[in-house]
């Protein structure tokens, strides 16, 4: 069984809705930009070249909202451009979306080169996303809703319009990664809500402080306020491959257990797998949800500590007396690596009575449970660990945990007859997929 592995949902709707609108607009607006001619070239030229710049310097990573957020401020601060240094701008909608994508597209020509190009749905995302800032600022500004952009007016409906674009966004994303994963949409919606207040505030705000910029200095502007965007690009850079070989030294820590013979091969990288996608069915996102893939990664690290090792290390099946002390006992290994004390504290408590423990706790359990459970029952083994887990005495595993763990595994395995749980059979339970 892999539990990272979420191949069984159904396809989102709303993916090549997505798409085939955001080609639909591109063809649009080139139509019209080619019928009509490019108005202030050296602008349109600018802003492009910022753009491509902006994906020039694109980093590709898992977990990071926006992987060029130069070009992402420099697309927003086209469409919300009103002046250049005190005259008005003509480029309208269509040329706005129409140099953004010939930017982008210029940008990804090296990742393509290096084949990890741009995606269809990051370039759906950026050309709806620009479309409908531009959509809704270039019209007003141009009939004089804004009063110019030194008008009383201006500033708040310029947050209003930040706002709706980054909810915009929000949205798309969202439903990219509904597309990927088959989490639900609104989870996935409200945790990029959530996360709105990170690089995704800092996008906007810079794009409307280039626009800004450049209706007062003119062209001169950009530069300008693209060096500290850079820099701060560089640090999260740096920050994201500290960030990578800490993980990578928890999952060679946590492969200890396996390398010493004390748990099967795999066993950790499962449970943390598993417990990361029970963690997002029932809402944690964040630092949280980091915390709680660090601990399950190291749940059974107390092992090391055994005299003995236990048969399979299947501690689920242990007295819950030694499930404490080698809970204890991992706890200590955890706080003396230097990892966050909260990852100490989710694997010390992993063998608490359920109502004592915090939820990432809670989580551990469950998962490491389920997994020993369905590995050992073999054929049909998911099916079978789940009703185990919902049998089992009241005090060991938290029902909202089970309930969630079996939404992900039924996510994760066809052949369900219908939502409400897997199908029975005369002796028992049967896992629909034939694996364990």
């Amino acid at each position: 069984m892999k539990p990272a592995a979420n191949r069984s949902f159904r396809p989102c709707p709303l993916r090549p809705v997505v798409r085939g609108g955001a080609a639909l607009v591109a063809v649009l607006c080139l139509g019209a930009t080619l019928a009509d001619g490019v108005a202030e070239r050296s602008v349109a030229l600018a802003f492009g070249a910022l753009v491509a710049c902006g994906e020039l310097a694109r980093r590709p990573a898992a977990g990071v909202r926006e992987p060029a957020p130069l070009g992402a401020a420099g697309a927003l601060s086209y469409a919300l451009l009103g002046d250049v240094a005190g005259q008005p701008t003509h480029h309208g909608v269509a040329q706005t979306v129409t140099a953004v994508l010939a930017g982008t597209l210029l940008g990804s020509v090296p990742h393509v080169a290096r084949g990890d190009g741009i995606t269809l749905d990051h370039l759906a995302r950026r050309v709806l996303t620009v479309a409908f800032a531009a959509v809704c600022f270039q019209p007003l500004f141009n009939r004089g809703a804004f009063d110019g952009w030194g008008g009383p007016a201006y500033v708040p409906l310029l947050l209003a319009l930040l706002t709706l674009t980054a909810l915009c966004d929000a949205v798309l994303t969202a439903a990219s990664a509904h597309a990927r994963t088959g989490w639900p949409f609104g989870r996935l919606l409200r945790e990029e809500v959530r996360g709105m207040a990170g690089i995704t505030s800092a996008v906007c705000a810079t794009g409307a402080v280039m626009a800004l910029a450049v209706a007062v200095a003119g062209l001169w502007a950009l530069p300008v306020f693209s060096v500290p965007l850079l820099l701060a690009q560089l640090s999260f850079r740096r920050y994201a491959a500290v960030r990578a070989t800490y993980r990578q030294t928890i999952a060679s820590l946590a492969r200890a257990t396996e390398i010493a013979g004390y748990t099967p091969a795999g066993h950790a990288r499962r449970v943390a797998a598993l417990a990361v996608a029970v963690g997002r069915d029932l809402g944690l996102a964040g630092p949280d949800l980091t915390v709680l893939e660090y601990a399950a990664l190291m749940h059974d690290i107390g092992q090391l500590s055994l005299v003995d090792p236990v048969p399979a290390g299947a501690t689920a099946a242990l007295p819950a007396a030694e499930q404490r002390r080698i809970a204890l006992l991992g706890g200590a290994v955890v706080r003396r690596t230097g990892v966050d004390p909260a990852v100490a504290v989710v694997v010390e408590r992993q063998a608490d009575p359920w109502r004592e423990q915090p939820l990432a706790a809670r989580i551990v359990r469950a998962v490491n449970a389920y997994e020993e459970k369905a590995r050992d029952a073999g054929p049909g083994g998911s099916w079978t660990a789940l009703e185990e887990l919902r049998l089992a005495p009241a005090g060991d595993y938290a029902p909202e945990v089970v309930e969630s763990l079996a939404r992900v595994v039924r996510r994760q395995r066809p052949g369900r007859r219908n939502g409400r749980g897997p199908r029975r059979r005369a002796r028992g339970l049967s896992d629909p997929a034939g694996a364990g």
